[in-house]
């Protein structure tokens, strides 16, 4: 009864905040590309560079999980290959999908609130690494004519950078200016939640049939990875739980937006999507049951 409690403590807020984004989004149908401009180019950014570069962050202690985290999405990769072509699906279409999760939007909040603020910045870590190969290797495969250069060159890439240099060398500004860029990033994580659930209105029947693949293998496969994964890095505590929970995520809001810019059926893309972050709603308490 305790650990259903702690899940419920969990996943009660963060589904909440969805649940209202997805009433105002059935009621007023919102436009949402100002607040992505300003999420991807601002919050985000300062988010997490104001987490990687606090005092309290070390990088030494999380290298463990930053490498199970890689391995966790480059091994999702492989295994989804295949099970493409097994379906008859396009490799670009279905792999990204399977590979990258909602660390962001749902994985951020989730850890807050399931592992505390002194051991957020592993979660900012996850979030980091991911964020690297995604706009990558993850656009790269995405499609051919996709330029790295410049989505490496974005702010949240630069600031991701910075945030590890300056966990590197200890340099960093002044606290009080730290203060401030950490109030306006932490403002993201709940407005994340609620833009999921506007985006969450634009699921439709059909979108069911075409997202069952993509939603399902993208926690299956994670989970079948992280669990001997944690073991073979020997994780404990609280780094076993953020792997297991970022492995159960559902896949990435952000990959239909690549979708979308590279023309990359972004229709089936976004049924994925939709359909998975709508059934993070069973496989999140179950890898916070497995992690807790």
């Amino acid at each position: 009864m305790e650990l259903l409690a702690r899940i419920a403590d969990v996943i009660i807020p963060v589904f909440l905040i969805v649940a209202i984004g997805y009433g105002y989004g059935r009621r007023r149908a919102p436009d949402l590309s100002a607040f992505n401009r300003i999420a991807l180019d601002v919050l985000a950014p300062l988010l997490v560079y104001s987490a990687l570069a606090a005092k309290d962050f070390r990088l030494g202690d999380h290298l463990a999980l930053l490498v199970g985290g890689a391995i966790l999405i480059l091994g999702s990769g492989l295994l989804a290959w295949p099970l493409a072509r097994a379906f008859g699906a396009q490799p670009r279409t279905l792999v990204p999908v399977v590979m990258f999760n909602n660390c962001g939007n749902m994985g951020l909040p989730l850890a807050l609130l399931a592992f505390g603020s002194e051991h957020f910045g592993a979660a900012v870590a996850l979030f980091s690494i991911s964020n690297l190969l995604h706009f990558s290797l993850g656009a790269r495969i995405t499609s051919a004519a996709a330029r790295s250069r410049d989505l490496l060159t974005s702010p949240l890439m630069i600031a991701t950078l910075l945030g590890f240099a300056s966990a590197m060398t200890d340099l960093r500004p002044p606290e009080v200016l730290l203060s401030g860029m950490k109030l306006l990033g932490d403002a993201l994580l709940p407005m994340m939640l609620f833009a999921l659930g506007v985006r969450l209105t634009a699921l439709t029947r059909q979108g069911l049939a075409l997202g069952f693949l993509g939603a399902l293998a993208r926690p299956l496969i994670g989970l079948a990875i992280g669990i001997p994964l944690a073991w073979a890095l020997g994780l404990e505590g609280e780094a076993r739980g953020q792997l297991l929970l970022f492995a159960a995520l559902p896949p990435a809001v952000i990959q239909f937006m690549l979708a979308e810019r590279y023309q990359q059926e972004p229709d089936k893309v976004g049924a994925m999507i939709m359909l998975g972050n709508a059934m993070a709603v069973l496989f999140v308490p179950l890898a916070l049951a497995i992690g807790l």
